[in-house]
């Protein structure tokens, strides 16, 4: 149905004195954990699922790394609740149209602060950045 809350539980970045010239950079986005919460609507109080999820930039050689943890409020019917949550405690799987969503908002949040982070401590954007080119005349010469 639809995500109703999204936090940070933290944040943490580092750059390490290593000066290197050619940068690789990883980004992974791992689901950790699907629990059972519930949430306050008005006087009712409605079951949803709390995803836990883990954003990572590394950079190689170890030049530094940007992580994110936190959680996902996930509303659902009670059926889809539970089935999910079943999925998830038998072999820690989601299904697909609920996992792309949820990770589809994870790396939405966590792109965007991890190039502002990266911007901070003054390591290269972990998600690649449109760059203008100006055609100079006397090179097509």
């Amino acid at each position: 149905m639809a995500i109703v809350g999204f936090n940070f539980t933290k944040i943490s970045a580092e750059r390490k004195d290593n000066n290197a010239e050619k940068v690789n950079i990883s980004n992974n986005v791992a689901l950790r954990d699907v629990k059972e919460a519930s949430i306050h609507l008005g006087s009712d109080k409605q079951k949803v699922l709390r995803f836990v999820f883990e954003f990572t930039s590394a950079y190689k050689p170890e030049v530094g790394t940007i992580n994110f943890q936190g959680n996902i409020m996930y509303m659902e019917d009670v059926e889809k609740v539970k089935k999910i949550l079943d999925g998830w405690k038998k072999d820690k799987k989601v299904e697909n149209d609920v996992m792309t969503l949820i990770l589809n908002s994870v790396l939405g949040k966590c792109n965007v602060q991890a190039m502002i982070l990266s911007q901070e401590i003054n390591l290269p954007s972990p998600i690649p950045l449109p760059k203008v080119q100006v055609d100079n005349e006397e090179s097509k010469k």
